[in-house]
Protein backbone atom coordinates (compact mmCIF):
# COMPACT_ATOMS: atom_id res chain seq x y z
CA UNK A 1 0.00 0.00 0.00
CA UNK A 2 1.14 3.12 -1.05
CA UNK A 3 0.44 5.39 2.55
CA UNK A 4 0.32 8.97 0.81
CA UNK A 5 -2.62 10.75 2.23
CA UNK A 6 -3.68 7.06 4.15
CA UNK A 7 -5.33 7.00 7.18
CA UNK A 8 -3.02 5.65 9.94
CA UNK A 9 -4.41 4.26 13.09
CA UNK A 10 -1.60 3.98 15.71
CA UNK A 11 -1.75 2.42 19.07
CA UNK A 12 0.46 2.98 22.02
CA UNK A 13 1.31 6.37 20.06
CA UNK A 14 2.21 8.70 22.98
CA UNK A 15 5.83 6.97 23.17
CA UNK A 16 8.21 4.53 21.90
CA UNK A 17 7.71 2.25 18.90
CA UNK A 18 4.25 3.65 18.65
CA UNK A 19 5.18 7.44 18.44
CA UNK A 20 8.24 6.94 16.36
CA UNK A 21 5.39 4.95 13.79
CA UNK A 22 3.56 8.30 13.62
CA UNK A 23 6.28 10.35 13.35
CA UNK A 24 7.41 8.21 10.56
CA UNK A 25 4.44 7.55 9.04
CA UNK A 26 3.24 11.70 9.27
CA UNK A 27 6.64 12.16 7.60
CA UNK A 28 5.43 10.36 4.57
CA UNK A 29 2.38 12.24 3.82
CA UNK A 30 -0.05 9.96 6.15
CA UNK A 31 -2.34 11.18 8.02
CA UNK A 32 -2.28 9.53 11.71
CA UNK A 33 -4.31 9.03 14.37
CA UNK A 34 -2.63 8.61 17.93
CA UNK A 35 -3.95 6.38 20.60
CA UNK A 36 -2.82 6.20 23.92
CA UNK A 37 -4.21 6.40 27.57
CA UNK A 38 -1.89 9.41 28.11
CA UNK A 39 -3.98 12.37 26.53
CA UNK A 40 -1.20 14.87 27.62
CA UNK A 41 1.52 12.84 25.80
CA UNK A 42 -1.15 12.61 22.59
CA UNK A 43 -1.84 16.05 22.70
CA UNK A 44 1.80 17.15 22.22
CA UNK A 45 2.48 14.82 19.51
CA UNK A 46 -0.70 15.77 17.26
CA UNK A 47 0.68 19.38 17.74
CA UNK A 48 3.93 18.37 16.02
CA UNK A 49 2.22 16.12 13.15
CA UNK A 50 0.23 18.25 10.66
CA UNK A 51 -2.97 16.65 9.60
CA UNK A 52 -3.17 14.03 12.70
CA UNK A 53 -5.72 13.56 15.63
CA UNK A 54 -5.20 12.70 19.48
CA UNK A 55 -7.84 9.69 20.39
CA UNK A 56 -7.07 9.19 23.98
CA UNK A 57 -8.28 5.60 24.38
CA UNK A 58 -7.18 3.01 27.32
CA UNK A 59 -7.04 -0.35 24.87
CA UNK A 60 -8.60 -2.63 27.80
CA UNK A 61 -11.52 -1.19 27.96
CA UNK A 62 -14.15 -2.28 25.28
CA UNK A 63 -15.55 1.12 24.89
CA UNK A 64 -12.91 3.28 24.50
CA UNK A 65 -11.65 0.87 21.33
CA UNK A 66 -14.83 1.48 19.58
CA UNK A 67 -14.74 5.00 20.24
CA UNK A 68 -11.07 5.39 19.35
CA UNK A 69 -12.25 3.76 15.72
CA UNK A 70 -15.32 5.50 15.40
CA UNK A 71 -14.19 8.89 16.24
CA UNK A 72 -11.20 8.31 13.57
CA UNK A 73 -13.50 7.38 10.56
CA UNK A 74 -15.57 10.08 11.38
CA UNK A 75 -13.10 11.99 11.61
CA UNK A 76 -11.12 11.39 8.21
CA UNK A 77 -14.34 9.84 6.42
CA UNK A 78 -12.10 6.52 6.20
CA UNK A 79 -9.61 4.23 8.05
CA UNK A 80 -6.67 2.60 5.64
CA UNK A 81 -4.11 1.14 8.23
CA UNK A 82 -4.70 -0.11 11.87
CA UNK A 83 -1.45 -0.48 13.79
CA UNK A 84 -1.83 -3.00 16.94
CA UNK A 85 1.43 -1.63 18.86
CA UNK A 86 0.03 -0.66 22.39
CA UNK A 87 1.17 -3.83 24.58
CA UNK A 88 3.09 -4.49 28.08
CA UNK A 89 6.10 -6.88 28.95
CA UNK A 90 5.53 -9.32 31.84
CA UNK A 91 8.76 -10.78 33.92
CA UNK A 92 7.88 -13.60 35.84
CA UNK A 93 8.49 -17.17 36.11
CA UNK A 94 5.54 -19.07 35.36
CA UNK A 95 5.17 -20.62 38.32
CA UNK A 96 5.76 -17.76 40.40
CA UNK A 97 3.28 -15.37 38.00
CA UNK A 98 0.55 -13.55 39.49
CA UNK A 99 -2.78 -14.69 38.19
CA UNK A 100 -4.73 -11.39 37.77
CA UNK A 101 -0.96 -9.94 36.28
CA UNK A 102 -1.71 -12.62 33.68
CA UNK A 103 -4.64 -12.05 33.22
CA UNK A 104 -4.59 -8.13 32.28
CA UNK A 105 -1.60 -8.81 30.52
CA UNK A 106 -3.87 -11.23 28.57
CA UNK A 107 -6.20 -8.12 28.17
CA UNK A 108 -3.94 -5.73 26.96
CA UNK A 109 -1.52 -7.50 24.83
CA UNK A 110 -4.25 -10.25 23.39
CA UNK A 111 -7.90 -9.11 23.70
CA UNK A 112 -7.54 -5.31 22.90
CA UNK A 113 -6.06 -6.47 19.54
CA UNK A 114 -8.98 -8.50 18.69
CA UNK A 115 -11.30 -5.56 19.63
CA UNK A 116 -9.50 -3.04 17.53
CA UNK A 117 -9.48 -5.69 14.55
CA UNK A 118 -12.91 -6.60 14.92
CA UNK A 119 -13.47 -2.54 15.18
CA UNK A 120 -11.86 -1.67 11.68
CA UNK A 121 -12.87 -4.82 9.91
CA UNK A 122 -16.44 -3.34 8.82
CA UNK A 123 -14.60 0.21 7.76
CA UNK A 124 -12.41 -1.23 5.66
CA UNK A 125 -14.63 -4.01 3.96
CA UNK A 126 -16.78 -1.35 3.00
CA UNK A 127 -14.14 1.05 1.30
CA UNK A 128 -12.51 -2.26 -0.66
CA UNK A 129 -9.29 -3.30 1.60
CA UNK A 130 -7.06 -1.76 3.71
CA UNK A 131 -3.87 -3.20 5.91
CA UNK A 132 -3.76 -4.74 10.09
CA UNK A 133 -0.34 -4.51 11.52
CA UNK A 134 0.01 -6.57 14.79
CA UNK A 135 3.03 -5.70 16.56
CA UNK A 136 4.67 -9.25 17.74
CA UNK A 137 7.67 -10.13 19.59
CA UNK A 138 10.89 -11.63 18.88
CA UNK A 139 10.64 -13.55 22.06
CA UNK A 140 8.31 -15.85 20.13
CA UNK A 141 11.19 -17.15 18.75
CA UNK A 142 12.94 -18.13 21.97
CA UNK A 143 13.39 -19.62 25.10
CA UNK A 144 13.42 -17.71 27.70
CA UNK A 145 12.94 -18.50 31.54
CA UNK A 146 11.30 -15.44 32.83
CA UNK A 147 9.67 -14.41 29.48
CA UNK A 148 7.18 -17.46 28.91
CA UNK A 149 3.97 -15.68 29.87
CA UNK A 150 4.71 -12.48 28.22
CA UNK A 151 6.15 -14.66 25.36
CA UNK A 152 2.53 -16.51 25.01
CA UNK A 153 0.76 -13.80 24.88
CA UNK A 154 2.54 -12.82 21.48
CA UNK A 155 2.46 -16.43 20.15
CA UNK A 156 -1.13 -15.97 19.97
CA UNK A 157 -1.26 -12.96 18.61
CA UNK A 158 0.88 -14.36 16.10
CA UNK A 159 -1.31 -17.23 15.29
CA UNK A 160 -4.22 -14.75 15.04
CA UNK A 161 -2.90 -12.49 12.88
CA UNK A 162 -2.01 -15.43 10.54
CA UNK A 163 -5.95 -17.03 10.40
CA UNK A 164 -6.86 -13.48 10.16
CA UNK A 165 -5.24 -12.96 7.37
CA UNK A 166 -6.31 -16.17 5.48
CA UNK A 167 -10.11 -15.19 6.48
CA UNK A 168 -9.76 -11.41 5.80
CA UNK A 169 -7.99 -12.07 2.26
CA UNK A 170 -11.05 -11.90 0.31
CA UNK A 171 -12.20 -8.76 1.44
CA UNK A 172 -8.81 -6.95 0.53
CA UNK A 173 -7.84 -6.96 4.28
CA UNK A 174 -4.20 -7.97 4.81
CA UNK A 175 -2.85 -8.42 8.08
CA UNK A 176 0.57 -8.61 8.47
CA UNK A 177 3.05 -9.27 11.99
CA UNK A 178 6.15 -7.35 12.84
CA UNK A 179 8.64 -8.95 14.98
CA UNK A 180 11.23 -6.41 16.57
CA UNK A 181 13.67 -7.55 19.48
CA UNK A 182 14.83 -5.69 22.29
CA UNK A 183 13.73 -1.78 21.77
CA UNK A 184 15.46 0.76 23.41
CA UNK A 185 12.61 2.60 24.69
CA UNK A 186 10.37 2.41 27.99
CA UNK A 187 9.09 -1.15 27.73
CA UNK A 188 11.45 -2.76 29.68
CA UNK A 189 10.80 -0.18 33.09
CA UNK A 190 7.45 -0.75 32.26
CA UNK A 191 6.96 -4.56 32.19
CA UNK A 192 5.51 -6.14 35.36
CA UNK A 193 7.54 -7.94 37.65
CA UNK A 194 10.72 -6.35 36.22
CA UNK A 195 13.94 -6.35 38.43
CA UNK A 196 16.24 -4.26 39.14
CA UNK A 197 18.73 -3.35 36.37
CA UNK A 198 16.89 -5.11 33.40
CA UNK A 199 15.36 -1.96 32.27
CA UNK A 200 18.36 -0.57 31.41
CA UNK A 201 19.19 -3.65 28.93
CA UNK A 202 17.20 -2.17 27.02
CA UNK A 203 18.98 0.93 26.09
CA UNK A 204 21.30 -1.68 23.78
CA UNK A 205 18.44 -2.52 21.56
CA UNK A 206 16.95 -1.45 18.36
CA UNK A 207 15.76 1.79 17.93
CA UNK A 208 12.37 3.18 18.02
CA UNK A 209 12.85 4.42 14.42
CA UNK A 210 14.20 1.29 13.39
CA UNK A 211 11.13 -0.61 14.63
CA UNK A 212 9.27 2.25 12.99
CA UNK A 213 10.56 1.01 9.62
CA UNK A 214 9.34 -2.14 10.11
CA UNK A 215 6.10 -1.58 10.32
CA UNK A 216 6.39 0.80 7.80
CA UNK A 217 7.83 -1.77 5.07
CA UNK A 218 4.62 -4.11 6.63
CA UNK A 219 2.02 -1.68 5.37
CA UNK A 220 3.96 -1.05 1.53
CA UNK A 221 4.73 -4.58 0.90
CA UNK A 222 1.55 -6.44 2.83
CA UNK A 223 3.47 -9.11 3.14
CA UNK A 224 2.83 -11.66 6.07
CA UNK A 225 5.62 -10.79 8.61
CA UNK A 226 8.63 -8.32 8.90
CA UNK A 227 11.21 -9.57 11.37
CA UNK A 228 14.20 -7.84 12.75
CA UNK A 229 17.36 -8.73 11.51
CA UNK A 230 17.71 -9.59 15.15
CA UNK A 231 15.28 -12.09 14.92
CA UNK A 232 16.43 -13.06 11.68
CA UNK A 233 19.39 -14.09 13.01
CA UNK A 234 17.75 -16.25 15.55
CA UNK A 235 16.61 -18.49 13.27
CA UNK A 236 13.58 -16.61 11.75
CA UNK A 237 11.52 -17.73 8.61
CA UNK A 238 10.73 -14.57 7.41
Amino acid sequence: MDIQGKVVLITGASSGIGRAAAELFAARGAQVALAARSEGALGDLAARLPGSLAVPADMTREEDVRRMVARTHEHYGRLDVLVNNAGRGMRADVAEAGLQDFRDLLELNVVSVVNAMQQVVPIMRAQGGGVIVNISSGTTRMLLPGMGLYSATKHVVNHLSDIARLELAPLGIRVSTVYPTRTATDFGFNSVGIRPGEGEAYAQGDSAEYVAGLILEAVETEAPEVLAEAVRRMGGQG
